[in-house]
């Protein structure tokens, strides 16, 4: 797995995002699926005009 290096910033952003004792990783990952899934309405969305 890489290795990514946040700055305290981006950090502090996480924490405030966090719920209870959740782990970066998983933010990280729903953080991803979210916009995934809205890069992929977006997507969906312009073919149809």
């Amino acid at each position: 797995m890489p290795q990514i290096h946040l700055d305290e910033e981006t950090v502090a952003r996480l924490d405030d995002l966090r719920q209870e004792d959740e782990e970066y990783d998983e933010i990280i990952t729903e953080l991803i699926n979210i916009y995934e899934a809205e890069e992929m309405t977006l997507f969906r969305t312009g073919d149809e005009v």
